[in-house]
């Protein structure tokens, strides 16, 4: 007899997890539970009882219970034979027969009592299996063509994979470039500041220089005017007799040769030279780094610069083309040479 009719489904469930018994194990007082749903019950308990009657269990691991795995595993076994059964014997849902005629005209299936019915009466039947065999069939083309829709999809996807690899790799190529370039041109403006700050400096120090001597020069006559002063006042001060007698001494100290002191305006930092147009002189100074017919050659050949791009930009700046038309490479070529080569290679 089949464990199904022998043992309800519930029957063969663990009152702990509430599911079909796994290795279950028997207790003295008879209640089977599985063997690790009942350890982890004593493990949050900390007690030995059974689960369900309270009645202290052995300290001993409880026994297998293989009747009982015996009757699960055969009621297992049988209700996936049922499933599989269910799967492959289709019945009808309206008269539980087997689907065993496919109605041409309604294009589904049909069991015997379905063929007589007045719903399909007079439809044109065939077997279940020849239906199947003749719409398979018909699936094919359609089959067929959306594999190859799948195919061109796929290359399609295929090539905006590279594609995209090609602009990431495009990307992190110019990105380099960019930077290099920029390095090029923040050394050439670090190094062009140094000189002009250099030169700079130099200038401060011959104009201080001269300061400085202009300086020592007129300290030294104001020492000497103010010594006379003293002198003058001094003999001033004296009694009269004193004061006559050393008269043509101190007439002679009045006597002033030095020449009034000119401010000098000359010294003064110039400042147009070092700030005027500077800007403009180091772009124009910057202008000489800048390699046009290396670099569009290398981008060119390269494939990272469209030729008609270059010719729409540079055929409107007048003065780059003329540059363009006078700048060889090592080679001997014109970097117009080179655009009109790969112009051509590319028609």
């Amino acid at each position: 007899m089949e464990a199904k009719a022998l043992f309800p489904e519930d029957d063969l469930c663990c009152s702990i997890c509430c599911e079909i018994f796994k290795d279950p194990v028997v207790l003295k007082c008879s209640h089977s539970f599985c063997g690790a749903c009942l350890e982890q019950c004593w493990e949050q308990k900390s007690s030995r009882e059974c689960p369900l009657c309270r009645r202290k269990a052995s300290m001993h691991k409880p026994p297998a219970n293989l009747a009982l795995k015996n009757i699960v595993e055969s009621f297992l076994k049988q209700k996936t034979e049922r499933e599989t059964t269910d799967k492959t014997d289709a019945r009808c849902s309206l008269h539980g027969e087997k689907l065993l005629l496919f109605c041409e005209h309604d294009k589904e299936p049909l069991c015997l009592v379905c063929q007589t019915s007045k719903k399909h009466r007079n439809h044109p039947v065939c077997p279940v299996e020849e239906a199947t065999l003749e719409l398979k069939m018909e699936l094919k083309p359609a089959l067929s063509l959306i594999k190859e829709k799948l195919k061109k999809f796929t290359e399609v996807e295929q090539g905006c994979k590279k594609t995209a690899e090609h602009i990431r790799s495009q990307a992190q190529h110019t990105e380099r470039q960019i930077k290099a370039e920029f390095e090029k041109l923040h050394q050439f403006l670090r190094e062009e500041e140094e000189a002009r700050l250099a030169a700079l400096k130099e200038e401060e120090e011959q104009k201080s220089q001269i300061m400085e001597e202009k300086l020592e020069h007129i300290t030294g006559d104001i020492s000497t005017l103010t010594d006379k002063i003293t002198a003058i006042e001094t003999g001033m001060e004296t009694e009269d007799t004193s004061f006559l007698k050393s008269y043509k001494n101190i007439k002679e100290r009045a006597q002033c040769t030095l020449q009034d002191p000119e401010l000098l305006s000359g010294p003064l930092v110039d400042v147009a030279k070092h700030l005027g147009n500077l800007t403009f002189r180091v772009w124009e100074k910057m202008l000489g780094m800048v390699q046009y017919s290396e670099y569009l050659g290398q981008m060119l050949k390269s494939g990272f610069l469209d030729t008609s791009m270059v010719l729409k930009i540079f055929s409107t700046e007048s003065s780059i083309l003329s540059f363009l038309q006078d700048q060889e490479d090592p080679e001997g070529c014109t970097a117009l040479s080179l655009i009109s080569e790969h112009t051509q290679t590319q028609d």
